[in-house]
């Protein structure tokens, strides 16, 4: 069941995303190499505690950190470690969120640490680009064919593949809500947009295939030929009007 939001609701949820768009932003200048994956999820966890919020992961179906931190190959769901060190010419997808009053934010951004190569740096831009198209539909009266066939079309005429196997979501009073939200699909089809719809809409993306395994971890999702991925994702409000991006 999709649940619709109230103006209140849809404020307190503008409230939620403050930190959350705040940490992705500030993220940009404090990755580096040498820095360990944990040290991200230990500036996110901080962060929110200041904020009087509460992390939307940690705890989450069991999951133990406040961040998803994805390294290079490594699409989403990245369980952050002292071990796991950050090098030059790296990637990494901080995916995160944040509890304000039982409503959820949720939102993700692909970092380059350091210098990286063209096409990585081609990769995280297509991303974003495909978010961007997907946008571009998410207005009263299209349907959530539209944004996923948008997202697919840009992705894939820059050279990339999209993940089949995580997909966007409704979002609200639990992170994971009806309606999903695929990044691949066909314009047309699939449910229709009506104001008051909260969605986060999350391109991940590849330089292979787009086939993902999980680690034994029972967390880690990779690429299955070791291409590196991509992420990235907002919490928008479907309105009358154009869509709000909560976070960013």
């Amino acid at each position: 069941m999709i649940i619709i939001k109230s103006a209140e609701e849809i404020e307190l949820m503008r409230q939620a995303a403050v930190p959350t768009k705040e940490m992705l932003n500030n993220l940009a200048d404090i990755i580096k190499p040498g820095m360990s994956t944990k040290d991200i999820d230990d500036y996110v966890e901080e962060y929110i505690l200041k904020a009087g919020m509460k992390p939307a992961f940690k705890g989450y179906s069991g999951y133990p950190a406040c961040a998803c931190v994805s390294l290079n190959e490594e699409v989403v769901h990245g369980i952050p470690s002292k071990k796991r060190i950050l090098m030059e010419g790296d990637i990494v997808s901080v995916d995160l969120g944040t509890i304000y009053k039982g409503f959820y934010s949720d939102a993700a951004r692909t970092y380059p640490v350091g210098k990286v190569s063209e096409k990585h740096a081609q990769l995280i831009k297509a991303a974003e680009d495909g978010f961007n198209a997907g946008l571009f539909f998410a207005r009263k009266g299209n349907r959530l064919g539209d944004i996923s066939h948008a997202i697919q079309e840009e992705v894939e005429s820059q050279g990339f593949s999209v993940i089949r196997d995580y997909v966007g979501h409704g979002v609200g009073r639990e992170m994971h809500e009806d309606p999903m939200v695929p990044n691949y699909g066909k314009a047309g089809h699939g449910v229709q947009l009506v104001p008051g719809m909260v969605i986060a809409v999350e391109p991940m993306i590849a330089t292979g295939d787009y086939a993902v395994r999980v680690l034994p971890d029972g967390w880690t999702a990779v690429t299955k030929d070791g291409g590196y991925a991509a992420h990235y994702e907002n919490t928008i409000v479907i309105t009358d009007g154009d869509p709000i991006l909560l976070t960013k």
